[in-house]
């Protein structure tokens, strides 16, 4: 009966302890995990490689800034694992449409490109991504289980 209540205390414990929102600040390159208000990571990151100002279209190699949800992830993606941004949102698609050309889509937090978790961190010193939020694969294996589907995540330039 005792490691049934201790099991259940940890299981409540743990449910506590999810991320309910995710913060990206491109300018300082940080990825922020809270729930109810208060930090859970913080993490350092690469972003596209022109990461200054919103994605506008497909191909510009920026990270979109907004408010999204990370709707669904992908464990056999070819960067270890990964979680969709919902990017493009309603604006993003219409702002987009007035310029002719496609918002573009696959906006993801993921780890490194399969086969080279070996850069660990040093991966940040370039933002080298397509547009995505890139973290170490240790990192990735956090979030992965800190950040349930659903969680909106605001990213700010």
């Amino acid at each position: 009966m005792i490691l049934l209540l201790l099991i259940g205390m940890l299981a409540a414990e743990d449910s506590a302890t999810k991320a309910d929102q995710v913060i990206v600040m491109k300018s300082q390159r940080t990825l922020t995990l809270l729930s109810r208000g208060k930090v859970l990571r913080t993490y350092r990151v690469a972003l596209g490689g022109s990461p200054v100002g919103a994605k506008e279209r497909q191909g510009d190699h920026k990270t979109p800034e907004g408010q999204y949800i990370l709707d669904r992830r992908n464990a056999k993606s070819r960067f270890y694992k990964s979680i969709h941004v919902s990017y493009p949102n309603e604006q993003d698609k219409q702002k987009a449409s007035q310029r002719g050309v496609s918002a573009g889509g696959d906006v993801m937090i993921h780890g490194l490109p399969n086969g080279f978790g070996w850069l660990g961190a040093t991966h940040r010193a370039l933002d080298w991504t397509d547009g995505c939020v890139a973290v170490t694969n240790q990192e990735m294996d956090e979030i992965w289980q800190l950040v349930p589907d659903g969680t909106p995540i605001e990213i700010h330039p």
